[in-house]
C-alpha cells in the first residue's frame, strides 16, 4: 500500500519536480560526508577587522597599483583575442566529433592549471598567462557559437546574390543574424577573462590577484579592501569602458605595455615533452626499452598506485564539494531572485540588490575561498560558501532578466504567492538549465580550490607541480578533464525534457 502511495505521488510530479527532489536528495547525502568543520578560533574577531578594513580603503598602500590593474585588462583583452582568433574557426568545423571532443577536453581544464602547465615552459611570462585564458575560451567561444549558428535562420542565405563566395555568404546570411547574441557573449565572456586573469596572480603573474593574496595573507585588509574596491568598479563598469569600437585601441595597447617576453627556448619544450611529462621509470629509456614486460609492469603498478592513493579520493572529494555547493546555490538564488525582480519589488530595492550581485558575481571563487579560510578554517565549508555565493550572484544576474519579461495576467498582483504561482514556473526550466550548466563551471572551479588545501582533485594535481612530478600531475588532468565531461554530458541529458511531457512541465 505504502509502494503505491509513493508510486502515485511520483507520477503526480512533473520532470523538473523529480530532479528537484533527486538534487535535494543528493545534496543532502553530500553533506552528511562533507568535512564542514568550523577549524578557526575566533572568526568574528578576524571578520570585523575585514569590514573595517573595507570601509576604510587604503588606496596608496599598493606600489604598481595601475600597472596591475592595466595588466589584469592586458591578460583578459589578450586571451579573449587569441580565444577569438582559435574559437571562430573551431566553431564552423564544431559539428565534427573529433573537434567537439577536442574542445570538450580543452575547456574542461581550469585556466590555474593551463598556466600551472605553461609555467613549466615560459615561466612568469606574459605568454604563460595569455595562453593559459586563451586556450579554454577557445574551446568556449567554438561550442557556444556553433550553438548560437545552429539557432540563426538559413533561408538568408538562398536569396543573396548568385556568385556570393562562401565567406559572405556565411557573414551576411548566417553569422549578421546572430550578431547581437555573439556580441553580447563576448560581453560576458570578457568579464569572466578579467576574473581568471586576476587569479592568475596567485600563482605570481603580475595582475591585482597577486597584490590580494598578499594583502589578505599578511592581514592589511585595508589594502586588500581598496583592491577589491577597484576589481569590483572594473567589472560593474564593463559597459561603458569596452566598446566594441576601443578594442582597436586596447589591444594595440595592451601588445605595446606587455612585460618583456622571454627568449623561446627550444630544449626547454623539448625537455618538458620528451622527458618531465613522462613516468619516473620511463625518464632516460630508449623507446625500444617501453615494450619490455618489467617497464610495462612498472608503468602499470604506477598508474594503478596514483590512482587509488590520489585520483578516486580526489574525484569523491570533488564530487562532495561540488554537489554541497550547487544544492547552496540552488537555495541563495531562489531566496536572491525575488528581490531582484522589478515584477515583485520597487525599482530602488531591485537596484541595491543588483548592486549586491554585482559584487558576487565580480569577486572570484578562489579568492572568496581563501579569504572565508582565513575565518572559518580548512575545511570544505569554505570552498562551499564561496562557490554558492559567487555562482547565486551570477545566475540572479541572468535570470533577473528572464523573471522580468515574464509576460503575466492583468490580475497578477506584485506579491511572493502570485511570483511563485505566476512568475517561477515560467523560468524554472531556464533557472535549470544554467543551474547544470553552472555545475560543469562549479566542478572546474572545486578542483583549483583543493590548491587551497581542500583534498579535491587540484590538491594532488599542485602537489604534483609542487614537488616536480609532472607526470603524475598530468595524469590527474586526464582524469579532471574526463570528469568535467562526463558531468558536462550527464547534466545535459538530466535537462532534457522528455517530448510528451512538454505541456505538463
Amino acid at each position: 500500500m505504502h509502494s503505491i502511495s509513493s508510486r502515485g505521488f511520483l507520477s503526480y510530479l512533473g520532470h523538473w519536480q523529480k530532479l528537484t527532489l533527486g538534487l535535494f536528495a543528493l545534496v543532502l547525502l553530500c553533506w552528511f560526508v562533507a568535512d564542514t568543520e568550523v577549524i578557526a578560533l575566533e572568526p568574528w574577531a578576524e571578520l570585523s577587522r575585514m569590514f573595517n578594513g573595507f570601509m576604510h580603503p587604503d588606496f596608496a598602500a599598493t606600489e604598481y597599483l595601475l600597472d596591475a590593474l592595466w595588466q589584469t585588462i592586458s591578460f583578459a583583452l589578450l586571451g579573449i583575442g587569441l580565444g577569438l582568433l582559435l574559437g571562430v574557426p573551431l566553431a564552423l568545423v564544431y559539428q565534427h566529433s573529433w573537434v567537439a571532443a577536442m574542445c570538450a577536453f580543452i575547456r574542461a581544464i581550469h585556466e590555474i592549471f593551463w598556466a600551472l602547465i605553461f609555467l613549466q615552459i615560459f615561466g612568469l611570462s606574459p605568454l604563460t598567462g595569455i595562453l593559459a585564458i586563451g586556450l579554454p575560451y577557445a574551446a568556449t567561444f567554438a561550442r557556444v557559437f556553433a550553438d548560437i549558428l545552429q539557432q540563426a535562420p538559413v533561408h538568408t542565405i538562398f536569396c543573396l546574390p548568385h556568385g556570393t563566395s562562401k565567406l559572405s555568404a556565411l557573414l551576411y546570411g548566417r553569422w549578421m543574424h546572430v550578431y547581437p547574441q555573439i556580441v553580447a557573449y563576448i560581453r560576458y565572456r570578457f568579464e569572466c577573462a578579467l576574473r581568471s586573469s586576476a587569479v592568475l596572480g596567485f600563482i605570481g603573474m603580475p595582475t591585482l590577484g597577486f597584490y590580494l593574496e598578499s594583502a589578505f595573507r599578511q592581514g592589511h585588509y585595508q589594502q586588500g579592501g581598496a583592491l577589491l574596491i577597484l576589481f569590483i568598479a572594473l567589472i560593474g563598469t564593463i559597459r561603458f569602458w569596452a566598446k566594441p569600437i576601443m578594442l582597436w585601441v586596447y589591444l594595440p595597447l595592451a601588445v605595446y605595455f606587455l612585460p618583456p617576453l622571454p627568449l623561446f627556448q627550444e630544449q626547454l619544450v623539448w625537455r618538458f615533452i620528451s622527458v618531465d611529462i613522462l613516468p619516473p621509470m620511463l625518464q632516460g629509456l630508449p623507446l625500444s626499452a617501453w615494450f619490455n614486460a618489467g617497464v610495462f609492469m612498472s608503468v602499470w603498478e604506477w598508474g594503478d598506485q596514483l590512482v587509488r592513493n590520489q585520483v578516486i579520493p580526489g574525484i569523491i572529494a570533488t564530487l562532495v564539494l561540488a554537489c554541497c555547493a550547487l544544492g547552496l546555490t540552488h537555495m541563495l538564488t531562489l531566496i536572491l531572485l525575488p528581490l531582484n525582480t522589478r515584477l515583485l519589488m520597487p525599482n530602488w530595492v531591485t537596484i541595491l540588490m543588483r548592486a549586491v550581485n554585482l559584487i558576487l558575481r565580480s569577486l572570484p571563487e578562489y579568492l572568496l575561498a581563501f579569504v572565508f579560510m582565513l575565518l572559518l578554517g580548512p575545511s570544505m565549508l569554505p570552498a562551499i560558501i564561496a562557490l554558492a555565493l559567487h555562482n547565486s550572484g551570477l545566475m540572479v544576474f541572468l535570470m533577473a532578466r528572464q523573471s522580468d519579461e515574464v509576460t503575466v495576467p492583468l490580475t497578477y498582483r506584485p506579491r511572493i504567492g502570485d511570483y511563485c504561482y505566476t512568475v517561477l514556473p515560467t523560468i524554472y526550466p531556464y533557472f535549470m538549465a544554467l543551474l547544470f550548466y553552472r555545475f560543469e563551471v562549479i566542478i572546474r572551479e572545486t578542483a583549483i580550490l583543493g590548491m587551497l588545501g581542500v583534498m579535491t582533485l587540484g590538491f594532488y594535481v599542485d602537489s604534483n607541480f609542487a614537488e616536480i612530478r609532472f607526470s603524475g600531475a598530468l595524469l590527474l588532468l586526464l582524469f579532471t578533464a574526463g570528469l568535467n565531461v562526463l558531468v558536462d554530458y550527464l547534466t545535459r541529458k538530466l535537462i532534457q525534457i522528455p517530448r510528451n511531457r512538454l505541456q505538463a512541465c
